[in-house]
């Protein structure tokens, strides 16, 4: 039950969070906004056109967008959002996890490649370097709250941080918290690493790779970068901000409430990013790596201090 709620969750309300993110850098911009519910109502635009493919593109081309999807929808059955258990809990790894981001990224990289544009293969080596920078940092950053727990199953690490809330205030989990949080903007592509509104060539990382998409398979990648965002966000508050969270064999009444919590819990964490992506501009690409670097060190940090106080 608690897996299928988190999974509609995440199909509903992502475009929702990005409407919700949209509308309050449009109300600090001084701007009225196209609401909430825009995304949604883009969506069913997308959908109704007539798919269409650039000449010389393969299976490659058309699979990326369902492959995208595919993943991020698993990983939001998997990972702990409203409650710590799942029928899935035997492949709920960090790793499997991590794997499972990995897959959807490089996927939309090659559907990106196989168009032989001069746009699709900057952006798709522009995310190559991103991702080999930001699941690195993801790994050890988890990897650090879960020593003290003695293993990689992420409803495990969520259920004794629900236990030992003091846990989560520890120098290793402050500093994986830093780390996870830079690396989620990163792989969300939003500022300042990457800008989801501009279509500047010398900008863009994830536009360029889904510019030669149209039609239904453009709002299928929409939705999933949208899911992407709010798995991500919802994932760094189990971890960090474990409470409300259901554990245990709960009824649906406590998963109700719980999904209630999480909801109110990615609504701050993204109306938070947004109003920060107001007041920060975007790095230059040659400074990202510098960032995401940083990132890791924290994260490798973490680590490190998770042994030397366990």
């Amino acid at each position: 039950m608690g897996a299928v709620l988190q999974v509609v969750l995440v199909a509903v309300g992502s475009p929702l969070l990005v409407g919700m993110m949209r509308q309050v850098r449009a109300r600090l911009e001084g701007r009225a906004g196209a609401g909430i519910g825009q995304p949604w109502r883009d969506l069913r635009k997308l959908v109704r056109k007539e798919p269409i493919a650039p000449d010389g593109t393969g299976w490659v081309f058309r699979a990326a967008p369902l492959l995208l999807a595919g993943t991020v929808l698993v990983v939001a059955a998997v990972v702990p959002l409203v409650s710590t258990t799942s029928p899935l809990d035997e492949v709920a790894d960090l790793f499997a996890v991590v794997a499972l981001l990995a897959l959807g990224s490089v996927a939309l990289a090659l559907g990106a490649l196989d168009t032989s544009t001069a746009f699709g293969g900057m952006g798709a080596s522009r995310e190559m370097i991103v991702l080999a920078l930001v699941e690195p940092t993801i790994l050890l950053s988890v990897f650090a709250l879960s020593v003290r727990v003695g293993t990689t199953n992420l409803g495990t690490i969520v259920t004794s941080a629900v236990a030992d809330p003091l846990a989560v205030i520890s120098p290793a989990s402050l500093l994986a918290a830093a780390a996870l949080a830079i690396v989620t903007i990163a792989e969300t592509g939003r500022i300042p690493v990457d800008n989801p509104s501009t279509h500047l060539e010398l900008t863009m990382i994830h536009e360029a790779m889904v510019l030669e998409y149209a039609g239904p398979d453009l709002a299928l990648i929409e939705w999933a970068s949208a899911m992407r965002l709010s798995v991500l966000l919802g994932l760094l508050t189990s971890l960090f901000a474990p409470w409300g969270i259901a554990t245990g064999n709960a009824g649906l009444l406590a998963l109700l409430l719980a999904a209630v919590v999480v909801i109110a819990k990615v609504a701050l964490l993204g109306a938070l990013l947004a109003a920060g992506e107001v007041f920060m501009a975007k790095l230059r690409l040659f400074r990202i790596p510098e960032l995401l670097a940083g990132s890791f060190l924290m994260a490798l940090l973490a680590v490190a201090a998770s042994f030397f106080l366990a």
